[in-house]
């Protein structure tokens, strides 16, 4: 075949494929010019140039030296028009965006806090898509016009998120539920960005092949399918209820199944204020304490003892209230997204695994990894953290990852140095230095880690915002969660009566020794208290 006929087919090809590509999209996305693949992907590669422009000719292109307060200064300020330009290309693109956004509001210890802080606007103030779309996909879905399933249904969400807003209804029989409408046009969408997404990594890898983001990709195509299908979310819900049925002050809303689709969730509405609302939390008599507690309470039993780890636990989606009982009530919604088993690399595959708990060998593994952390014992750090994935001298940084703490206090002790705010800065203004360093754990770390870190990090956030970050419960009950992971399944193992029974013992020696020791901190706190008055 000679050049020039070689080179026709190709262009026809490249046509041929685009136009498909494009009709494919419009189809998909129900015919919404402003919403097929290509405009989306320009509007993504006009961002990325554009943020680059940022750089290169306002904080690079000044010759300044890297170490002067006016290269530093100017970097926060490239920082913030950059974070807000990415703002505004989830803000319009909406989605699988929006939802990258929220991932990256979560990463303190990957990217500058301008980005951080930017992007948390994204999780409880996702754009709004106005009622009429609401109304369409009831239609589609429940087959019945919205004025024959609800009685009243207010126009105003009662929260919007990247992939649907929830709204209170009202149904005939007077029963009061929160109906929760994918955004018509994600499902058309999420292969789409989920492509472009991935485009746009490799060119920053080949520009930047010091920085390993493939990860962010992986996680966010397995992730995606799973909160899309509300259906799966309901089952969700359902498994964590009844895992938690015995705890009385954990409410998850009971899903209504004749009106759920995979597109529309209905559940029984709670009400409740958000767990950062401060306001609430005080006009209420609720103690912040206690919140962070059973909130500490419910995450070590979900990761280190259940294995079923609700992975989105930013303040939209836990509730709080005060109980007839004149305690605190936990209100645990949008059950999408869970940390759970993956027994191979392939995509496809872990998706269909959904419904699985994290894998034995991977939670006995993270908490030995946590019990060498509050030991101070870095063999054993290093150890269990090669077993995790990451080798050699990085068990360092991924301890500091895992617990939002610098390595001097790691060494000290986390559960007796508080965190103070000379602390975070040293985090936050050294790790950016790292950054290669991090996206290399993120890159190699076991996959089952991956939610375990946001959904630490989303728990460190609400903490701070209670500032609760200094209770010694949280390690307590972690440390005694940690041991019966590790105890359980020793007594798995075990095959003779005799051997059970001493084992049983030993584990319940450890959680006495743990409780003994957070019984003296406690007390010599408490006299450090008493005497410093």
């Amino acid at each position: 075949m000679s050049a020039v006929r070689l080179g026709r087919l190709l262009k026809y090809t490249v046509i041929g494929g685009a136009t498909i590509g494009t009709l494919a999209s419009l189809h998909g996305n129900q015919y919404q010019l402003n919403s097929i693949g290509i405009v989306r992907l320009s509007r993504a590669a006009v961002t990325v140039f554009q943020i680059g422009v940022i750089y290169k000719r306002d904080l690079y292109g000044k010759g300044l030296e890297k170490s002067s307060d006016e290269y530093k200064s100017l970097k926060s300020v490239c920082h913030k028009r950059s974070a807000e330009k990415l703002l505004q290309l989830c803000c319009t693109n909406k989605g699988v965006y929006i939802k990258v956004g929220q991932h990256i509001a979560a990463l303190d210890y990957l990217l500058p806090s301008e980005y951080v802080q930017t992007m948390k606007i994204l999780h409880c103030h996702a754009p709004t898509n106005p009622i009429e779309d609401v109304y369409k996909v009831i239609r589609e879905d429940l087959k019945k016009e919205p004025s024959q399933i609800f009685k009243t249904i207010e126009l105003e969400p009662l929260g919007t998120a990247s992939l649907a807003q929830v709204h209170k209804a009202t149904l005939h029989d007077g029963s009061v539920v929160a109906v929760k409408v994918q955004h018509p046009y994600v499902q058309g969408n999420a292969k789409i960005d989920m492509k472009t997404m991935e485009y746009l990594v490799k060119i920053m890898s080949w520009v930047f092949p010091e920085f390993k983001f493939q990860w962010l990709v992986d996680e966010t195509k397995k992730n995606i399918p799973q909160e899309l299908d509300f259906e799966q979310e309901g089952h969700n819900a359902e498994k964590i209820a009844k895992m938690f049925q015995h705890v009385e002050w954990l409410h998850v809303p009971k899903v209504r199944w004749d009106l759920t689709t995979s597109r529309v969730l209905t559940m029984d509405f709670i009400f409740g204020g958000q767990v950062n609302d401060l306001n609430y939390i005080k006009e209420h008599d609720i103690n912040p304490f206690e919140i962070s507690d059973k909130l500490g309470k419910l995450y070590s039993q979900m990761i280190f003892i259940n294995g079923f780890v609700h992975s989105d636990p930013h303040p939209g989606n836990i509730f709080v209230r005060k109980s007839e009982r004149g305690d605190c009530d936990i209100i645990l919604l949008d059950h999408g997204l869970y940390a759970v088993s993956i027994l191979n690399n392939t995509v496809s595959q872990s998706i269909t695994l959904c419904s699985k708990n994290l894998s034995d060998e991977f939670r006995v593994e993270y908490a030995n990894f946590w019990l060498s952390i509050l030991n101070r014992d870095r063999k054993a750090m290093r150890q269990h953290s090669a077993n995790l994935g990451i080798k050699g001298d990085l068990y360092g940084l991924f301890a500091c990852m895992v617990t939002g703490r610098t390595w001097d206090t790691i060494l000290k002790g986390i559960d007796k140095q508080k965190p103070t705010k000379s602390e975070k800065d040293l985090f936050q203004r050294e790790f950016p230095n790292i950054l290669p360093q991090i996206s290399g754990v993120l890159d190699k770390v076991n996959r089952q880690m991956l939610l375990i870190l946001k959904t630490n990090d989303l728990m460190r956030g609400i903490e701070h915002t209670l500032q609760t970050s200094a209770r010694m419960g949280a390690f307590r009950v972690m440390s005694q969660c940690c041991v019966k992971s590790v105890y359980s399944q020793r007594i798995c193992q075990e095959s003779s009566k005799i051997r059970k029974f001493t084992v049983t013992v030993a584990q319940y020696w450890a959680l006495f020794k743990i409780k003994l020791y957070y019984t003296i901190l406690s007390l010599r706190q408490l006299s450090v208290q008493i005497l410093g008055t």
